[in-house]
């Protein structure tokens, strides 16, 4: 948001040392609500993570907001009843279909790095910690919120923020109650707007250019924190293209390559040579395809993708469709790859020399958090959002938790993703819009690290290639290749493991087995949480559906 710079005398607030176990409780759902794992209507749905996140978002609608407005109705509940999976302080990519402009923006919603999280600091620290105070990237949330609101919405802040405040007004958590005053500043700033318009950019002053702004920074000055009121001050949210590729008469939007979104684009692209649709989705050659595109697509994602504003992604190259067939060669239908085989997308080439590779390995594991937002109104607009932060801290008396993002950087040196102050990190979330004759038909959100665009594939295919409807693809049995560089911590790949639900029989562990993966039976939810949407153009119904063993919620009318 633009906005003036507004100068406020600095007030001193605590460091609170509480454990997050202090937001480890889901807020209650409340006791008549009718909302469940997957519903149907032609005016509008939502799908989300808690269930009076999913009522938030469905009151916006039914007062006669638009999906933007009951997005961000549902986000801004999110990081309260989702909290120990996502917050405030964090940060959410949102892909926004506006009916009005038949277009689809991605709202990049992630902070970047502070001006002191230098490659120096965290090396002398022995790397960059996986939780605590040094490890939060500049809050995005708010900011993306506005954005999205300033660009395609037709509500207040005030207005959309309403059912937050009354879920935080039960003072569940002691933060509640620092949380909730912290938005009636916004509000108070608001207020004094002569428009709407005007009123979402002096929210956005008083969080990033105000006193709350003022807050964070003597907070963090006097706790070792490394964000700062120039961090705050000038954080950008940027609105930019999406990137996309055609699967089977459909247009797959993603966000850039600060997320791993395009990955999942290039596994589309070697899967599309292959007759998926003869086979079922628990059909050992479908598993075992899909399984093997993603394996390549991970190692281009693990050596290429970053921050575009400071390194070169080759994303052209990478989506180029003679390379993708170079890569799709590599794929033995018979034989699992134990091998991470990154390509050479400037040379066209299906493998990249190992001594060209930047590529290093750590020593931490995977992490369980973010939460999901999809919303559909009868006009035609769509909302993909995946939101994240967690394993932070709480800044002060704002009631702000702060995430920890800076763990997706590596301390690489010349890899791309090395860390580096006002870089973005590659993130793992990654949102998706899929378009039929310019049409959104589907939407799909995702929480759960290195598995998201793993499931997200899983419910394209289950969607195109086999049929399925949204409530059978978010329950059909799904599988998750550990065939790659974590995101966190960047440990090594397990190469050739596979975890998947038993479910899908013992004939098919056995064979696939047989072909050389790495079996590891895993009960659902198998490490994701997916939520889907579908749209149908010819009658209006919209289906929404979030996956049971995640605790997934969806409403519609």
């Amino acid at each position: 948001m633009i906005a003036r710079v507004l100068m406020f005398a600095i007030v001193l607030m605590p460091f609170s040392a509480r454990s997050q176990d202090d937001r480890a409780r889901p807020t209650r759902p409340p006791a008549d609500s009718a909302i469940g794992w997957h519903a149907s209507g032609q005016s509008g749905a939502v799908v989300a993570g808690g269930a009076e996140s999913v009522e938030a978002g469905m009151a916006i609608l039914q007062q006669g907001g638009n999906a933007i407005d009951a997005a961000v109705g549902t986000l801004l509940a999110l990081s309260v009843t989702d909290a120990h999976l996502f917050c405030f302080g964090g940060e959410v990519p949102i892909l926004i279909y506006d009916a009005e402009r038949g277009v689809v923006e991605s709202i990049a919603g992630q902070g970047a790095a502070p001006r002191l999280a230098t490659l120096e600091h965290f090396e002398a620290k022995g790397g960059i910690p996986r939780s605590g105070i040094e490890s939060a990237a500049v809050p995005a949330f708010l900011d993306a919120c506005l954005t999205a609101l300033d660009r395609s919405g037709s509500m207040s802040f005030t207005q959309v923020v309403a059912p937050t405040l009354q879920i935080l007004d039960r003072g569940e958590h002691p933060w509640h109650a620092n949380l909730a005053r912290t938005l009636r500043r916004l509000i108070e700033a608001e207020a004094a707007a002569s428009d709407r318009r005007q009123g979402l950019r002096l929210v956005a002053n008083v969080f990033y250019r105000g006193p709350i702004a003022v807050e964070i920074d003597a907070w963090s000055r006097a706790h070792g924190g490394l964000i700062r009121y120039a961090d705050l001050a000038t954080h950008v949210t940027r609105v930019e293209e999406p990137v996309s590729l055609n699967y089977r008469g459909h247009r797959i939007l993603k966000c850039g390559p600060w997320t791993q979104g395009p990955a999942l684009l290039q596994a589309l692209q070697i899967l599309e040579a292959f007759d998926l649709s003869s086979h079922s989705s628990g059909d050992p050659d479908a598993i075992h395809l899909q399984t093997e595109a993603l394996k390549l697509a991970f190692a281009d994602r693990d050596e290429y993708y970053a921050d575009p504003l400071y390194a070169p992604v080759p994303l052209n190259l990478l989506l180029n469709s003679d390379y993708a067939a170079s890569r799709r060669s590599l794929i033995d239908p018979d034989r699992a790859s134990l091998d991470r085989i990154p390509g050479d997308p400037a040379a066209g080439q299906a493998r990249l020399d190992p001594e060209r590779s930047t590529v290093r390995i750590g020593t931490d594991g995977p992490s369980l958090d973010t939460t999901t937002c999809i919303v559909a109104d009868s006009l035609g607009n769509v909302v993909a959002a995946t939101p994240s932060g967690w394993s932070g801290v709480l800044a002060g008396e704002t009631g702000v938790w702060l995430g920890s993002r800076l763990q997706s950087f590596n301390t690489w040196p010349n890899h791309p993703n090395v860390i580096e102050p006002g870089k973005r990190p590659r993130i793992t979330l990654t949102p998706t819009i899929v378009l039929k004759d310019e049409t959104p038909v589907i939407a799909v959100s995702v929480a759960g690290g290195d598995a998201q665009d793993q499931s997200t594939l899983q419910m394209l295919t289950n969607l195109i290639d086999f049929g399925l409807s949204p409530s059978e693809a978010v329950t059909a049995p799904r599988f998750n290749s550990e065939h790659l560089v974590g995101s966190f911590g960047q440990p090594a790949p397990e190469l050739g493991l596979l975890r998947i639900d038993p479910r899908v029989g013992d004939e098919v562990l056995a064979e696939l087995e047989a072909r050389g993966h790495r079996i590891q039976p895993s009960r659902s939810p198998v490490g994701s949480n997916p939520t889907v949407l579908r749209i149908h153009p010819d009658t209006g119904l919209i289906e929404a559906a979030g996956c049971p063993d995640s605790r997934r919620h969806a409403a519609a009318y």
